[in-house]
């Protein structure tokens, strides 16, 4: 509420208790008292109190009518209470609508000069008094309507101050998402020239190399066996850095429909490899998201198991994907040795110093999201990665 706002709701009050004030100082009288309390007491009840009931045509001929009464009344008592018509000006131009207001204040006036003893008043004198104090009560109305108008229209500029700020601020983040998703853009394509230009054409060289040695004479059952593995390694190796070069998602997302069956079947295939029990469960609504998000979480996931599988000597690893509102968070735990966190810590899911948990740390910091790590000597190693669950794009 407004400072002018403030002061006309207290300016009733004030304009029927100060002249009852100065009445009862100059001669005590109860029935004084009694009237301007019922007075500011009604104007409490009827526009205060119940500010609703203002909307009902009845409820405000009401109130004035009851009101007049009272006024009327204080001032054939003491002529001080005149002031009081100043407040039931202000009511009438707030409650009473377009030129309603103006018949208001006619009447109101009328009851003020018909109020007050004629002390020997000629009818032309009550006649002046009435259209002066129209004019002056119109005026006063006038003001007052003047002053609520531009109010309003500051309290509307304010509210499309306000909203543009809000769009403002919205526009603005729109361009810092665009910005760092041209960033990682960049640096993907300069990964992906250097793999295209390292990893992949060394695969492409040792697989030649493999196919060589394989056809060579002399080569025993047990030597091609092993070539034909080890090229089968490579060959994987060789998809898989050109899935990186071509920017598509990594392997199990492109066959899996969903993020929660995509770490379904890499910790199937960890569990089996590493023969350690692998569970994976899904909290919340799941959906779509960015294609940078699920690779995130998958990369991270396949990091976490990879460290479980090297370091933790674990018996049961539990995987937990939570959708939430704004992020969507991924839990690793494992029930094995753990180590201590920090620079130089030991073995477990992770070294504190190892590259596994530096590159996942990098992997969701690059999303906006968090990473901590929990892990204590013999009490298993918690991973936990947030990051924000920006939606998939329409196209994809």
């Amino acid at each position: 509420m407004s400072r002018w706002e403030r002061a006309i709701s207290a300016l009733p009050y004030l304009l029927v208790l100060l002249p009852a004030l100065f009445s009862l100082l100059r001669v005590w009288r109860v029935e004084v008292l009694a009237l301007a309390l019922f007075a500011a007491a009604w104007h409490w009840f009827v526009v205060a109190f119940r500010p609703g009931w203002t909307a009902r045509a009845w409820v405000v001929a009401g109130y004035f009518v009851v009101l007049l009464a009272v006024v009327a009344a204080l001032v054939r008592m003491d002529t001080v209470f005149t002031v009081t018509g100043v407040g039931v000006f202000v009511q009438c131009f707030a409650l009473l609508p377009g030129w309603w207001a103006y018949a208001g204040v006619a009447v109101t006036v009328g009851t003020l000069v018909a109020a007050r003893p004629p002390a020997g008043r000629a009818p032309v004198e009550l006649l002046a008094s009435f259209v002066v104090g129209v004019l002056v009560a119109s005026m006063t109305g006038l003001v007052f309507q003047t002053i609520s108008e531009q109010n309003a229209q500051l309290k509307e500029k304010s509210a499309r101050l306000a909203a543009l700020a809000e769009e403002n601020a919205d526009l603005q983040a729109r361009l810092l998402v665009q910005a760092r998703e041209a960033g990682v853009l960049g640096e993907r394509q300069r990964l992906a020239r250097e793999i295209h230009d390292t990893v992949a054409q060394g695969l492409t060289g040792i697989l030649t190399q493999l196919e060589a040695a394989d056809e060579a004479a002399g080569a025993t059952p047990a030597v091609r066996a092993r070539l034909a593995t080890v090229r089968e390694l490579a060959r994987e190796s060789l998809t898989e850095a050109r899935r990186s070069v071509q920017a598509l998602r990594p392997a199990p997302l492109a066959t899996a429909a969903q993020l929660g069956t995509a770490l379904s079947e890499v910790a199937a295939a960890w569990s089996r490899a590493c023969e350690v029990s692998a569970t994976v469960s899904v909290t919340g609504d799941a959906r779509p998201l960015h294609t940078e998000v699920e690779s995130t979480l998958l990369r991270v996931a396949q990091e976490a198991l990879a460290n479980v599988g090297k370091h933790a000597r674990a018996s049961r690893v539990g995987i937990t994907l939570s959708y939430m509102e704004d992020v969507v968070a991924l839990d690793v735990r494992d029930d094995g040795s753990g180590f201590a966190p920090g620079p130089g810590g030991g073995s477990g899911s992770g070294s504190g110093g190892g590259f596994g948990l530096v590159a996942m740390r990098q992997r969701v910091t690059r999303l906006a999201g968090s990473l901590a790590v929990e892990s204590a000597p013999g009490q298993g190693t918690a991973i936990s990665a947030t990051v924000p669950a920006i939606p998939a794009d329409p196209g994809t």
